[in-house]
């Protein structure tokens, strides 16, 4: 198949989120105004658009599925889990030696802000290697109170908009990775979904938010007996109905998806405790009221 995959961005230098204020600042060339940015990758004809009203409840939106809007929140470790979740989007962050089967996304997001020229804490900066510094949560745990812990969250607090910007670049590349990982026979059904997907607010919504919660699908390390759980699998699972909406489809597929992965999970806790509010945050997956998605030409 021979597509051009189009895609189109439009954020703000300064996006708001609920829950916590935002005094992050933008390189200086993006100041006060919109920023249209248009990108070439070669599979599909899909667009993803967002106005920055749209990113900044996108961003509240995720914020709230991962953190319920608290700060405290920011800076966590699960119970059960080898590492530390940061963030708006809780970005796994391995501690030295920690070699997890999920995809590790902290660093990129810290990276992306050096490249847009976020202040970062020096701590944090001159880390090296840039692994967590805590071996476990009992570790972490031990210094929770600290000015360094203090100073992390304000950091996470302040540069909200940066991490829902990153989030959003994050499912764009996805894209590419998800339609080349899928099997021919699917690529053309799969690369329809998206489209469909693409066209409102919130199917885009759903697209970011699921690929930061459960990846693209394309690892084979996320994987339970075989069986994958990200952004490739659920596509692979929609109905197609023509008849349904897309992003309903996309509900009812991901509650299969996610079901299966807590079923063949070895652990019990992801049936007894996760699943839940797995599925509860597939509920979110809507559309926000009075948006659309802008043109290209916007």
């Amino acid at each position: 198949m021979a597509f051009k995959f189009l895609v189109v961005i439009f954020v703000a230098s300064l996006l708001g989120l609920a829950g916590c204020g935002s005094d992050e600042k933008a390189p200086a060339s993006d100041s006060g105004r919109q920023v249209a940015k248009t990108v070439n990758l070669p599979a599909g004809d899909i667009s993803l658009a967002l106005t920055p009203a749209q990113l900044d409840w996108v961003g509240q939106q995720i914020f709230r599925n991962e953190c319920a809007g608290r700060f405290e929140c920011l800076v966590h470790w699960n119970e059960g889990e080898a590492f530390p979740s940061l963030g708006i989007g809780h970005f796994i962050w391995y501690p030295e030696g920690v070699d997890g089967r999920f995809v590790e996304s902290f660093p990129a997001l810290v990276e992306y802000m050096k490249q847009r020229q976020v202040s970062i804490p020096e701590w944090l900066r001159d880390l090296d290697p840039f692994d967590a510094p805590w071996g476990d949560r009992q570790s972490f745990l031990a210094v929770v109170d600290s000015p360094e812990m203090a100073e992390l969250r304000e950091f996470l607090a302040g540069s909200q908009g940066m991490q829902a910007e990153f989030i959003f670049r994050r499912a764009r590349m996805s894209l590419e990775k998800v339609i080349d990982a899928a099997p021919e026979e699917q690529e053309d059904d799969i690369t329809e979904r998206l489209e469909a997907l693409s066209q409102t607010p919130g199917g885009v919504y759903a697209i970011m938010d699921y690929v930061n919660f459960k990846g693209e699908g394309v690892s084979q390390t996320e994987r339970y007996k075989g069986d994958g759980w990200g952004l490739l699998q659920v596509l692979m699972a929609m109905s197609g109905d023509p008849e349904e909406a897309a992003i309903q489809q996309f509900r009812e597929a991901a509650r299969k998806v996610l079901t299966r992965r807590a079923e063949n999970a070895e652990d019990p806790v992801e049936r007894e405790r996760w699943l839940p509010g797995w599925l509860k945050r597939l509920d979110t997956y809507s559309e926000p009221p009075e948006m659309k998605i802008p043109s290209e030409n916007s």
